[in-house]
């Protein structure tokens, strides 16, 4: 039994001795090759301590650990190297100075604030449409069955008075014969004066009640004339236009009101955009617009906005608006997408004018009639009244203070902007907060915190901000009215 114990314990103690042996190399190669990638991690991007003073420290502004003593690379996110660059003669917290090699490096380039017009333009889409007040429809006067179709099918153009169908009636024929007996009586030689008088007032009252079936004064007097009732009414087109709608087939029975035909007069069509709300403040009646439509390539059209809807589109959260045209050649077809421009001129204050408007005046209900000085309407006879009581702007144009709209950091609620401070040999840099108007184009409206002829940072604006984070001053990122202490940068998995 003692020689068995004996036996295995000298086993465990070898066992023990190899493992040791082995784990020990393990560990000391581990360190050794640890020892010399950190030693050159370090050598490249570890924070540089001592009193290092020669050349200038080259830093990332995404990862500001990493501090090398020449330009290149990031080693972490591979972005291009900036110099690292202390506060020499100020100790403001919102400015910071670049030598000229660093500003050509980080290829900063400034922008005087000038004044000019503020001109704009956004698109909108749409289509051409019918114009809703030139769409006649043909209804039946009178119950009657359909005997004859002129216009057979929809598309047709037709003329005024251009004949459309044929209809039989008893009723109708009813009437006539009612017209011829009270012509006759209305003409008889023995009567009396008053006899006379009671005869022609019941002939004009069955003449009013001839009318109120459709038929015109020529026809009734057609009727008197041969002294014969017609069995079928011939209907003629009361308007000039295409029939866009036929319910019409021969032998068809209708009833009082029920719709035949509809022509709409496309010597005027409607354009149909739609406006998203954002673009509801640069709208106004009266306001020319440009567009063009597939159909027609190379040729752009002109018109006036007449109309602005009060209501917003829930469902595609946009306004129409809407522009009459004169189509007297035909060439536009209702059912044509558009795509149209309108070219807006804002002021100082940011708002729209329309110096090309003073003075004007418009139709209430029509819009779209704008004249020079007050009058009547010529499509309604209405009284025009000035354009701005309709919502036609008309404020003066003035200039507008405007810088380009890269140099414009904008973070939440707050504007902000680098201003290029003069200097003797290097350049000075100063975050200023100013307060925006609208943008025009490539520029933004400047309502306040900026001069004319000052510079802002137009290029580089963003590699002066990372400058700003890394050495602790008030930044784009930092809070209103509070500075950063420390470098902000994204983080790493």
């Amino acid at each position: 039994m003692n020689e068995i114990l004996s036996k295995y314990q000298k086993t465990f103690k070898q066992t023990l001795s190899s493992t040791w042996v082995k784990t020990s190399l393990t560990l000391m190669l581990g360190i050794i090759i640890g020892g010399f990638l950190f030693s050159n991690g370090n050598s490249r991007s570890s924070p540089i301590h001592g009193n290092h003073t020669e050349g200038t420290i080259w830093t990332c502004s995404m990862d500001p650990q990493v501090k090398l003593y020449e330009p290149g690379q990031c080693p972490i996110c591979f972005m291009d190297l900036i110099p690292l660059v202390t506060e020499t003669g100020t100790n403001s917290s919102g400015q910071i100075e670049l030598s000229p090699a660093a500003v050509k490096l980080a290829q900063i380039s400034s922008t005087p604030v000038r004044m000019g017009m503020a001109k704009s333009e956004f698109h909108l889409s749409g289509k051409i449409d019918y114009d809703e007040t030139r769409i006649k429809n043909i209804a039946a006067w009178f119950p009657g069955r359909l005997e004859h179709l002129y216009v057979d099918y929809t598309g047709i153009r037709v003329n005024r008075g251009d004949h459309l169908l044929e209809i039989y009636s008893p009723e109708l024929y009813s009437t006539q014969s009612e017209l011829l007996q009270a012509y006759s009586r209305m003409n008889a030689d023995d009567q009396s004066t008053v006899a006379r008088q009671n005869s022609q007032a019941t002939y004009d009252a069955v003449v009013e009640k001839t009318k109120l079936l459709g038929l015109s004064t020529d026809q009734i007097n057609g009727i008197t004339t041969t002294g014969k009732a017609q069995s079928v009414l011939q209907i003629n087109s009361p308007i000039t236009g295409v029939v866009i709608h036929k319910n019409a087939v021969e032998g068809k029975y209708v009833k009082t009101g029920e719709q035949i035909y509809s022509i709409a007069d496309l010597s005027k069509v409607w354009l149909i955009l739609e406006a998203y709300e954002k673009d509801l403040p640069w709208l106004t009646y009266g306001q020319e617009l440009s567009f063009s439509v597939a159909g027609l390539p190379g040729q752009t059209f002109s018109a006036h906005i007449s109309y602005i809807d009060p209501l917003v589109n829930t469902a595609k959260r946009s306004i129409t608006v809407r522009a009459v045209l004169d189509n007297t050649n035909g060439l536009l077809k209702p059912g044509m997408l558009a795509e149209a421009t309108v070219s807006v001129m804002l002021n100082g204050s940011g708002q729209v004018v329309t110096p090309d408007l003073s003075g004007k005046w418009a139709c209430p209900m029509h819009p779209e009639v704008v004249e020079h000085q007050p009058g009547d309407c010529s499509i309604c006879g209405m009284d025009l009244i000035p354009l701005p009581e309709i919502g036609g702007a008309q404020t003066e144009a003035t200039h507008a203070l405007l810088i380009p709209a890269s140099s414009v950091l904008k973070t939440g609620r707050r504007a902000l902007v680098y201003v290029q401070i003069d200097g003797s040999e290097s350049s000075q840099f100063s975050l200023r907060e100013i307060e925006l108007g609208p943008r025009v184009g490539s520029d933004y409206i400047v309502l306040d915190g900026l001069a004319v002829d000052e510079h802002v940072v137009s290029h580089g604006n963003f590699k002066i901000d990372s400058a700003m984070q890394i050495a602790g001053k008030k930044s784009m990122m930092s809070g209103e009215g509070t500075n950063s202490t420390a470098p902000v940068g994204h983080k790493h998995g």
